[in-house]
């Protein structure tokens, strides 16, 4: 099954946060933080305009995104966790 976004919506696999600290303990379940990085997987072909052209996307299939903590829609893809989100939801994009 494969999934592709509609308008501005970007297609997002989470990154889960580390289980151990810099210091070396280790974070249950319960102490562990949403993620709020993930790596994009789909891009959807862009708002349409006024003029009726499409607005280009500014993040692209592989970039390494930003956004919040409640941001989009969770959804199972093959098992595994995804997110589809408007890319006006994205805080930025991770360079390097």
């Amino acid at each position: 099954m494969a999934v592709k976004p509609l308008e501005d919506r970007v297609l997002v696999k989470p990154i889960e946060a580390e289980t151990k600290t810099a210091s070396g303990i280790y974070l249950p379940e319960t102490a562990k933080e949403k993620p709020v990085k993930g790596s994009v997987v789909a891009v959807g072909p862009g708002k349409r305009l006024e003029n009726g052209k499409r607005a280009e996307m500014s993040v692209g299939k592989g970039d390494t995104v930003v956004y919040g903590k409640y941001a989009g829609t969770e959804v199972e893809i093959k098992g595994e966790k995804h997110l589809i989100l408007r890319e006006s939801e994205l805080l930025g994009v991770i360079e390097g």
